[in-house]
């Protein structure tokens, strides 16, 4: 014979059965964040007469609200979760004697997944006196059960979430880096003379990057160069240098003087830029006929000139600030210089010598130098600081984007 009590007992299974299942159903269904948290909310306070539910959950280290009901903003900003909350591995009725910081809640149950808390949930009665026996303290196990079904479930969409914006972000990333690279010369792009040998290397260290090199072709025997470094790296850097390739394109002539064309550029890197990020360029003009170069160096690292016949190695300093940092350049002072035969020049930006050791950064500017300081010819100079990245990248030393150009004139 059943009696009263079991048939009570047998109905309370089933009730909370059927709200397990009703959970499931809703979860199943994908519903949104927001929406999962509301029915969690009205199944709290309304099937279980829970009257006060505060929810925390962990994402990156950082402890969040995650849901707030029948509880005053006095009394969230009393708790904190590293303090209150960490100390407590299991349910833990707090009913006669809570923690000073939780003082109106009856329970604490801490959530794990995969033996890590991510999270707690707070519960309390707002009118415990007409309620008789609490229903945080009857339903304990069963909101513990719903709460990690529900918090399990955010987390894990969550991390779907991240996923899919990982991915589009990926597939951004590589779309960037194949426009980004139509717009650096390869070797085809080059220019080509008997009477001069180009050679160039481009590494954008995430995919794109806010390095460039480029050359123009300003008459029959003139060509105009340029190696430019953009501060930062990633998206933002990109488009800001993808900008003003096309601008140097459009003002790079052969009747614009280094001088008018170098504060040309400066507007347009402050137009662009709006003060949060500056330009350091190398850029020349090289007469093959008269073997004349003329260039500007606009706060960029200087570039080597190797003379192997009188063994001496030149920096080419002379020019100005960097593109940006001032609205207007107060003084450009243009370089110029005779090349001898069999010289060699190389110009590269900062990624190649400054190189990450521990917690330092050193420089590798001393072993460039002396990789163009010999008679070899620039495409065993080049080929010999392929090696030099590749070993730097093997120790992951490399953290900047790479560009350069090796030339040689005969």
């Amino acid at each position: 014979m059943i009696t009263q009590t079991k048939k009570k007992r047998i109905k309370l299974y089933k009730d909370r059965l059927n709200i397990l299942l009703d959970l499931a159903q809703t979860i199943n269904e994908d519903h949104s964040i927001d929406d999962l948290l509301s029915e969690f909310e009205i199944l709290l306070r309304e099937e279980l007469d829970v009257g006060k539910v505060l929810v925390y959950t962990c994402s990156d280290g950082i402890w969040r609200n995650l849901l707030i009901s029948g509880v005053t903003p006095e009394e969230v900003a009393k708790i904190d979760v590293e303090r209150d909350l960490l100390v407590y591995s299991g349910i833990e009725n707090i009913t006669l004697s809570p923690p000073e910081n939780l003082v109106g809640f009856d329970a604490i149950i801490p959530l794990f997944h995969r033996f890590k808390a991510i999270g707690y949930v707070l519960i309390g009665d707002v009118d415990e006196e007409h309620q008789g026996i609490s229903p945080t303290i009857k339903h304990l196990k069963l909101i513990q059960i719903i709460s990690n079904l529900i918090i399990v479930f955010i987390e894990n969409k969550r991390m779907q979430d991240a996923l899919l914006e990982q991915q589009a972000m990926k597939k951004e990333l590589e779309l960037a880096s194949r426009i980004q690279n139509q717009l650096i010369p390869g070797p085809d792009a080059l220019p080509k003379h008997r009477r001069l040998s180009i050679h160039t290397i481009y590494l954008p260290h995430q995919g794109v990057g806010g390095d460039y090199y480029d050359f123009v072709k300003l008459s029959r025997n003139t060509i105009g160069f340029c190696v430019a470094d953009v501060s930062g790296k990633g998206i933002a850097a990109a488009l800001l240098m993808s900008n003003f390739q096309a601008v140097l394109r459009s003002a790079f002539t052969s009747r614009v003087s280094l001088r008018k064309l170098v504060h040309q550029l400066n507007r347009r890197v402050n137009e662009s830029a709006n003060n949060e990020k500056f330009i350091t360029m190398f850029i020349g003009k090289y007469n093959i006929s008269s073997r004349k170069l003329t260039y500007v160096n606009a706060g960029h690292l200087p570039p080597f000139l190797f003379e192997p016949k009188k063994g001496h190695l030149i920096s080419l300093d002379k020019g100005c600030i960097g593109l940006g940092m001032l609205d207007v350049i107060p003084v450009i002072e243009v370089g110029r210089i005779s090349i001898s035969k069999n010289s060699k020049f190389l110009a590269f930006t900062d990624g190649l010598v400054e190189l990450e050791r521990g917690n330092k950064i050193t420089s590798g500017l001393m072993s460039v130098e002396k990789i163009i300081s010999n008679a070899n010819p620039i495409e065993k100079n080049i080929e010999e600081i392929k090696a030099f990245i590749n070993k730097h990248i093997d120790r992951r030393a490399i953290f900047d984007d790479i560009s350069l150009i090796g030339m040689s004139f005969f």
